[in-house]
């Protein structure tokens, strides 16, 4: 059956997502044109703001806990974070981690193409530049090329999210992943489903040439009580108690170079995680049979609920405004009415707001005396 917080829970992220890319994303548009680097730091910023809501949701209205052991993060640093895909919303869960250890304004995924044109929800990810992907990787690497070398190009730091296993684990999923390992001489996984490391030794590669990469965060979730699997189960009240997640952080100047052995390497950590949630969900369910402590955060708990209580105080008084002034400025609806006609259109003309600051950039840096002129 349907749950009503459930249904809230969805609304309010909808909400936040679709006016504040109207309202907060909207008005910084222009700075495409004007100042490429201001439009890349304020819309960083703005997302993170709504990437705190899930966050403050979770924890506070179905009271979500999340542990945490291993590494930490150096704050700030760039890196990929590479994780199992245990559900389909393990990408927002581990937004409760990244608040704690680092800064959700670095974060980028690389996530399936069909999420792009959900209004809000994609429109803030476009903003946001994550990557989008068909999960083929004639048709990704040329857009994986892009996206990152544009990262290089204006040095911004980065912490890429790449799910390696390319899909979530199922019944189905796991069939299929035990049959590939069948076939290759593989070992069949209960845990986990076997890596796709095309695409993960490509962005490795790259990031490293553009000096972009300081480390790998390697991260174990599970669920020790109830499973979240789809974006469903929200609807139907059904959240995760818990939530742990164990991270083994490798700087780059530990990893193999040649293409080859960064395979293995790959290979040889999901081997290890099919051991560690073994032990994980055949024990006592937790990840601390490791000998790691829990590795302390780079914000205090307090600050951290300062944080979620700001959030839902600022979306709900946000979103309270923005639809009382609509309601009552024919000015404000009638530029609801034009961003709403733009954001669909820029996506079907030019393929995503991401794709138009890529072209900003080129054009750029093709005639960087007009960019100078601009500074100017």
């Amino acid at each position: 059956m349907v749950s009503c917080k459930g249904i809230s829970f969805i609304l309010f992220l909808f909400a936040g997502s679709y006016f504040g890319s109207i309202f907060m994303l909207g008005p910084i548009l222009p700075l495409m044109i004007i100042k490429l680097s201001w439009y890349r730091w304020i819309s960083s910023r703005f997302v993170a703001m709504w990437l705190t809501l899930p966050v403050a949701l979770l924890e506070t209205m179905f009271g979500v806990k999340v542990v945490i052991t291993g590494d930490g993060f150096v704050p700030g640093e760039r890196s990929i974070i590479i994780m199992n895909h245990r559900t389909r919303v393990d990408w927002l869960f581990l937004w409760s981690y990244l608040m704690r250890y680092s800064y959700l304004r670095l974060e980028k995924i690389c996530l399936k193409y069909s999420v792009k044109g959900i209004p809000g929800f994609g429109w803030a990810m476009q903003a946001a530049a994550f990557i989008f992907v068909h999960r083929k990787w004639k048709d990704d690497k040329s857009h994986f090329e892009d996206m990152i070398d544009y990262f290089c190009d204006i040095h911004e730091p980065i912490q890429l999210l790449i799910f390696p296993e390319g899909t979530d684990l199922t019944e189905n999923n796991k069939a299929l992943s035990n049959d590939f390992a069948e076939k290759n001489g593989l070992q069949k996984y209960e845990y986990v489903l076997h890596p796709r490391t095309t695409g993960f030794t490509f962005v490795v590669d790259r990031l490293r040439k553009g000096k972009n990469l300081d480390a790998i965060h390697d991260i174990t979730v599970a669920y020790p009580y109830s499973i979240t699997q789809t974006e469903k189960d929200f609807l139907l009240g059904h959240f995760p108690k818990e939530i742990h997640f164990h991270v083994r952080r490798y700087p780059v100047d530990t990893l193999p170079t040649a293409k080859e052995d960064l395979q293995l390497w790959c290979h040889k950590r999901w081997e290890e995680k099919e051991e560690m949630l073994r032990s994980f969900y055949q024990g006592e369910k937790n990840f601390r049979f490791t000998g790691q402590s829990t590795a302390p955060p780079c914000k205090s708990e307090l600050r951290v609920s300062v944080v979620k209580l700001l959030s839902i105080l600022y979306w709900t008084v946000f979103l309270f405004a923005v639809c009382l002034l609509i309601c009552l400025y024919s000015p404000v609806w009638w530029y609801f009415i034009v961003s709403n006609v733009f954001f669909v259109l820029q996506g079907k003309i030019f393929g995503g707001l991401e794709i138009i600051e890529l072209r900003c950039h080129r054009f750029l840096h093709k005639y960087p005396h007009l960019n100078s002129r601009k500074n100017e």
